[in-house]
């Protein structure tokens, strides 16, 4: 079994080196290690290339797509399963690796991805957050999970993943073109070709983000043009249930907290999602 890592990068020189130091240090290394990077401006490469074993390949920075950059990449490297990881995920322990692939035990599983830790210093509302959607528990999901799970049996994410190779071949690759969640599209069209994904608890990364409101309406506004324009292919239930009871769960463990102020930051950051999400949908309807 041939392991191949890909991490795309842009202007990561600086938080690069804590993620390949801490793959140097697993129980199973990767075969072949390939940084694609988007023409960095800053000691990227040079990072990257000072590690042994690491390969590197630029591409022009208004190339750069989430899923075609994934699949080109993807070609580039060898592997019977292909692992993702962003320039800013760190694996929390030398068994990330060991621990993402156990899965791939099931020959019906083509997909694998891990739980996300928050940072030491990520908000309050920022850790609850990552709690519900990264629970300590893995799961594998099958297509009859899709009524029952609605968007949460594809909740999957590139940050710290694994591809089965040949489960791959069958549904063309990586989605592409992709700017946001190739990784569910793919997830959705894996369990629709009879495979299952999952979702393996015990491979840990740290990597959260602290988003402006700007920027997290902006993101939520890829994904809610994500999910119109991909809605009869995806095939799921509304996704408004699901953020309800995440919005419910977050605020309700910041009240008991007594954190009134994260609590209305947490509100108002929820607005900037539904927004966002709702704009981005807009704009797909109104495409049409």
């Amino acid at each position: 079994m041939k392991i191949g890592l890909v991490i795309p990068t842009l202007n990561a020189g600086h938080e690069l080196g804590a993620s390949l130091d801490a793959i140097m240090a697993q129980t199973k290394m990767p075969d072949d290690i390939l940084v694609i990077d988007s023409a960095s401006d800053d000691d990227t490469l040079s990072v990257a290339s000072s590690y042994p074993g690491v390969r590197t390949m630029v591409i022009r920075r208004e190339d750069f797509d989430h899923g075609g950059t994934r699949q080109l990449a993807l070609e580039e490297v060898s592997g019977d399963f292909v692992l993702f990881l962003t320039q800013d995920a760190v694996p929390a322990d030398g068994r990330y690796i060991e621990n993402l692939l156990r899965p791939f035990e099931d020959p019906k599983v083509a997909m694998v991805s891990g739980r996300q830790l928050p940072k030491r210093d990520a908000r309050r509302y920022v850790q609850l957050v990552q709690e519900f959607n990264y629970p300590a528990e893995s799961n594998v999901r099958a297509e009859t999970d899709i009524r029952k799970l609605g968007i949460k049996a594809l909740f999957v994410s590139d940050a710290c993943s694994a591809y089965r190779r040949s489960a791959l071949d069958v549904i063309g690759g990586i989605p592409r073109p992709c700017m946001t969640n190739e990784d569910m599209l793919a997830a959705a069209r894996f369990l629709r070709h009879g495979f299952k994904v999952a979702y393996e608890a015990e491979a840990r990364v740290i990597h959260s983000h602290s988003l402006s409101l700007v920027e997290q309406y902006r993101r939520n506004r890829l994904v809610g043009s994500f999910l119109a324009k991909y809605s009869n292919e995806l095939s799921i239930p509304s996704e408004v249930g699901e953020g309800f009871t995440l919005a419910k769960s977050v605020a309700l463990r910041l009240l008991s907290e007594k954190r009134l102020a994260e609590a209305a930051l947490f509100g108002i950051d929820c607005a900037a999602r539904v927004i966002g999400n709702r704009v981005g949908r807009c704009l797909v309807a109104g495409g049409e």
